[in-house]
């Protein structure tokens, strides 16, 4: 069967499909062209051996007595309905006989055991010359070996071969499941018996039964209720709770995490010193940003301790950076973000379909204003006049998913970091479609378009329970917390002030300026520009210089600017250049 027809057939199997019923439909319709090679992947039997320090402890942390569970793969318990049962053992023999091709079978195979698959287009491993195309198979967020070959469907085919190698020896060193109609058990790709240690600092260690989406609102639970636990006094703070969670063989673990529901009054500044947006995706994003800095001067130590703690890894090729493999990055909700993502769910993404008015006010863009939701084409919007506006927290998702959530000055560094899941912690939300639609669909077939690395990375999104205590109440709606993994102190941020708080447990100098802000990132920036040798980099004067010097991400961001302005999506809103014009 050709290519082309599977990729229909699993688009129109995703939606006949329930929402809670397509954890394990793959999205093919994202072929990442653009991620670097990081050589060929550990094989899984290779994984389980790992004893390499946690990426994930403190620089001082020398503790190395605990030991982790390997993390759990992207699975679920749900059948997919299909007109005809193919069961794993007679799929697998269909393959070996030659009755199969390699692509096919693999993504058969994914369907039948229900497990999140994508080819991913990469770079040729080192040491290998002339013209190749290559490939690798990413299976729950875990990268294959890269298969090569001159023409495009050979290295796919290849890539194929070698994922199949793989779990095929590992389903049948376990045992292959002559039946699913109970719901595939998870792949055994990882440890079956290792002893559950103290859970501490974050980290959950869960058995491998419980899923990932079971993992993440546990420990985003966890560390809140610590947090919050240290400093009673601001648990007023979490109505609107977001958190980046890190996958690794060592467990799950939260690295970043924000609150938050608003943004400032204060007025565009030259010093970069006023946090303009503090909604808690936004700030849990910049939380995130100040980890990979930490990991960054981790990585560029020159001490060969310190460097294995980083979750950082180099490509020989590029000298980019990248996480190591086996490391997934997700992103936790405790709400729906404003703007598109509340659209109706009986709404479709067809302007023919529906009236204008819907597809400009629902499907397009939207703004905040002092906390308030406005479509990019509400008469309402056009009457703010001299408000700061910022994009709205969907629209800002969609833009990291296709940009990076690591932003330009970061780009200077590592390769662009996608999120492989988003999980909603909404009790309210009854199904995923129009976030589905916000972040994934509005950029369909952008992705050529874009300059390598940068491509339409459609996380798995799905409804969980909610990590929040039930005792939380929103009362202090203006206040905006933060907290990375490595900070002995969370900080609080006053929402329309743009500073931290007088009685913030962290203040990072008598101004009041956050650790989130532009003007601390820059001097990471130049610290890790330092650290890594690239003089180049430290020639920028400003803020904006750094950024615009970051040449493949401003030409994806122009890409995806003029893609919005084009499909009548509506013009991106910038921040005024002013508040980029700074030094420190």
């Amino acid at each position: 069967m050709n290519l082309s027809v599977i990729v229909d057939q699993i688009h129109l199997c995703r939606e006949r499909i329930p929402q809670g019923k397509r954890v394990g439909v793959c999205y093919m319709k994202m072929m990442m062209r653009g991620a670097s090679s990081r050589g060929s992947s550990l094989t899984h039997s290779q994984w389980t051996n790992i004893s390499s320090p946690s990426p994930f402890n403190d620089i001082n942390n020398n503790n190395n007595n605990n030991k982790y569970l390997p993390g759990q793969p992207l699975s679920t318990s749900t059948k997919i309905n299909s007109k005809q049962k193919i069961l794993p053992l007679e799929l697998i023999d269909r393959y070996k006989r030659g009755d199969t091709h390699p692509v096919s079978a693999l993504y058969q195979l994914s369907q039948t055991l229900q497990f999140q698959l994508d080819l991913k287009e990469t770079v040729t491993t080192a040491g290998v010359t002339g013209f190749f195309f290559a490939f690798c198979a990413v299976i729950d967020g875990i990268q294959y070996k890269t298969g090569m070959g001159i023409t495009k469907k050979e290295a796919r085919a290849k890539a194929s071969e070698l994922a199949l190698e793989e779990l095929i020896a590992s389903l049948e060193n376990d045992g292959i499941p002559s039946d699913v109609s109970e719901g595939p058990p998870p792949l055994p790709v990882r440890e079956k018996d290792s002893p559950i240690q103290e859970i501490h600092s974050g980290r959950a260690v869960i058995e491998r039964k419980n899923p990932i989406k079971d993992q993440v609102p546990s420990v985003v639970k966890e560390m809140f209720t610590k947090l919050m636990d240290s400093y009673p006094e601001f648990t007023g703070c979490g109505g609107t709770v977001a958190a980046f969670v890190m996958l690794s063989p060592a467990g799950c673990e939260v690295v970043a995490l924000g609150t938050g529901s608003s943004n400032t009054k204060a007025s565009p500044a030259p010093t970069g010193r006023i946090l303009h947006d503090s909604h808690a995706v936004v700030t849990a994003r910049r939380s995130l940003m100040r980890f990979l800095y930490r990991n960054l001067l981790l990585f560029f130590s020159k001490n060969s301790a310190l460097e294995e703690k980083s979750v950082f890894q180099q490509d020989q090729t590029t000298k980019l950076l990248s996480f190591k493999n086996h490391i997934t990055l997700h992103l936790y909700l405790s709400q729906l973000p404003k703007g598109a993502a509340q659209i109706p769910s009986q709404l479709r993404l067809n302007p023919l379909s529906i009236s204008a008015w819907e597809v400009n006010n629902q499907i397009g863009l939207h703004v905040v204003v002092e906390g308030k939701v406005f479509s990019k084409f509400s008469s309402s919007y056009e009457q703010m006049g001299s408000h700061v506006v910022s994009m709205s927290a969907t629209d800002k998702i969609m833009q990291w998913q296709v940009l990076g959530f690591q932003g330009a000055l970061l780009s200077h560094f590592i390769e662009p970091v996608y999120v492989s899941s988003i999980f909603i912690g909404d009790g309210s939300c009854s199904d995923t479609r129009g976030i589905e639609m916000a972040v994934n669909q509005r950029v369909d077939g952008i992705t050529s378009a874009l300059p390598l690395y940068y491509c339409v990375y459609r996380p798995h999104i799905s409804l969980v329970s909610s990590a929040m205590p039930p005792d939380t109440h929103p009362t202090q709606k203006s206040l905006s917390m933060n907290w990375s993994h490595g900070d002995l102190m969370m900080e609080m941020v006053s929402a329309l002030e743009g500073k931290s708080t007088e009685d913030s447990p962290f203040k990072s100098s008598p101004a009041l300026a956050s650790r989130l802000c532009k003007a601390a990132m820059l001097s990471r920036f130049n610290l890790v520009a330092k650290e890594a040798q690239r003089e180049e980099l430290l020639t920028a004067v400003t803020y904006r210089e750094a950024k615009m010097m970051a040449k493949p991400y401003q030409e994806a961001k122009s890409v995806l600017k003029s893609y919005l302005e084009r499909k009548g999506y509506g013009q991106w809103v910038e921040k005024p250049p002013i508040s980029d014009h700074f030094s420190v």
